[in-house]
């Protein structure tokens, strides 16, 4: 039995919350499974647009370059998610990087409760030395072999944002397995170091005790995580269960 390919997906919306806004893009780029059990870059892949049924602010127009002309007539997201998020047999997972956001849109009634992989999440864990976590920094860090830079371009379009992201999770996929992915991101983010106030830049290991157990009550639910973790591999008590992930939370 052949294994199901994993798609990778990418939404320009009209904003960040549902139902408030809609998607106006989004684009595929899958992976296969070859003969040797290694995860490659497949031929499947696309993108269209879609009319988001509410006007593009300019805010967002100025991200994506998506003007309200662009959509004028194209398919609602109801009608035409489904012929992306799904297929005969399944996928072996959808992905996406900060999938949180994806969810929000991308329901488990659209996908038939698929699982998630985020490579923002699995970034953290696997190359917690990259200078920043974001899709291209980690493009022009990592520098993926085998990525068309044309391809990859314009940055914030649908279909050249899901075909870095491809790269990455094909490249963690030589280092971890779907099952772990799958793991990480149904946790919290674990950071590598402080991402603002007196600590910036500091890695979580280095803190000393009492400030971690300050940062364990923080308002972010990645720092609380992440603190309670380096508090739990200190003895220093034992890690609450996580609340549940924003990635579900969000439909």
């Amino acid at each position: 039995m052949s294994v199901p390919p994993i798609r990778v997906v990418d939404l320009e919306t009209t904003g960040s919350r549902p139902p408030a806004h809609g998607v106006c893009e989004i684009g595929w780029q899958d992976l296969e499974l070859d003969a040797e059990g290694v995860w490659r870059i497949a031929k499947g892949r696309g993108a269209f647009l879609i009319d988001p049924g509410r006007d593009i602010p300019a805010i967002t127009q100025a991200v994506h370059h998506i003007v309200d002309a662009d959509v004028a007539g194209a398919p609602r997201w109801q009608d035409t998610a489904p012929d992306v998020l799904r297929r005969p047999g399944g996928f072996t997972a959808l992905v996406a990087h900060r999938a949180a956001f994806e969810q929000q849109f991308c329901t488990p009634e659209l996908t038939q409760g698929a699982a998630w992989i985020c490579t923002w999440k699995c970034a953290l864990r696997l190359w917690p030395d990259s200078p920043g976590f974001s899709n291209q920094v980690l493009r022009y860090w990592r520098q993926p072999v085998g990525l068309d830079r044309e391809l990859g371009l314009p940055v914030h379009r649908a279909f050249p944002d899901a075909y870095v992201t491809a790269h990455h999770v094909r490249d963690m996929l030589a280092e971890a397995s779907v099952e772990q992915l799958i793991e990480w991101s149904a946790l919290p983010g674990l950071l590598p170091r402080v991402r603002q106030g007196e600590d910036r830049g500091t890695a979580f290991e280095e803190l000393p005790t009492a400030r971690l157990e300050e940062l364990s009550r923080d308002r972010d639910g990645d720092v609380r995580y992440t603190a309670r973790l380096h508090l739990e591999r200190r003895g220093a008590g034992a890690l609450p269960a996580p609340a549940v992930s924003r990635q579900t939370e969000l439909f």
